[in-house]
């Protein structure tokens, strides 16, 4: 059952866990069927050290290559470039909910309808005020969103004290596809940029491991075998 639209915190607390659990399922779902499906069949050579994506030869003090601090600089890149995604899903979604509405009478149309028609219509302008109200720009002032007609001034007598109440300006489906659209193809060009810069890494061979070892000569090392240097010391001993 969702929650109320009316009711921010409710919603929030909604799909925190919602992605909690679709998050640990997603995580343990995989981890459980590869328990099952993968085969179990360890020796010396699996065992031994490999990390960073270095092998384990010669000193531990010899210069790394510098394309493993490329992939790392990616993959920095990337991760923090997702975070950019999270606003943008923000208004995405709430301008599209926006253009899918209904949308407004007017008053003579409002006048025709049935007490049931004019309930309706109502819980339809309260969801596009709540809506809209969630894309206004929140480094602006009152004065600045009245003076840019994002919000009107009305108005109103609670308890017999005359009180002034900023409202939204509801945003119409045909604005909000509007904005829905520039969104969309504003995160298609945030995204094609950085495709373009990793396929120029990629092309380049930067982030190739092979090629870092193309033109490498080194003196040959015989390889490390930890398991079984042990096995023959305690045998010499």
């Amino acid at each position: 059952m969702l929650p109320p639209t009316n009711d921010p915190v409710a919603t929030l607390v909604f799909f925190l866990a919602v992605f909690t659990i679709v998050g640990v399922v997603f995580l343990f779902i995989h981890l459980v069927m590869g328990s099952f499906i993968r085969p179990y069949k360890p020796d010396a050579e699996k065992l031994t050290i490999y990390e960073c994506g270095e092998p384990t030869v010669g000193s531990a003090w010899v210069q790394f290559d510098l394309r493993y601090y490329v992939v790392a600089l990616l993959f920095v890149i990337f991760d923090v470039e997702v975070a950019f995604f999270f606003p943008w899903a923000t208004v995405f979604g709430t301008a599209n909910q926006l253009a899918h509405l209904p949308p407004s009478v007017t008053a003579a149309a409002l006048a025709k309808m049935s007490d049931a028609e004019k309930q309706q219509q109502k819980g339809i302008e309260d969801q596009r005020q709540t809506l809209s109200n969630f894309l206004l720009p929140s480094g602006l002032d009152k004065d600045s969103k009245v003076l840019m007609q994002l919000t009107t001034r009305e108005k109103q007598t609670k308890n017999g004290e005359t009180e002034v109440v900023d409202r939204v300006v509801p945003i119409q489906p045909k604005d909000a596809s509007t904005w829905a659209a520039i969104a969309f193809w504003d995160i298609v060009i945030f995204f094609g940029v950085l495709m373009v810069g990793f396929a120029y890494v990629w092309r380049r061979g930067d982030i190739d491991w092979v090629r870092a070892y193309a033109h490498h000569e080194e003196p040959v090392a015989a390889t490390e075998k930890p398991l079984e240097q042990k096995v023959a010391q305690q045998a010499q001993g």
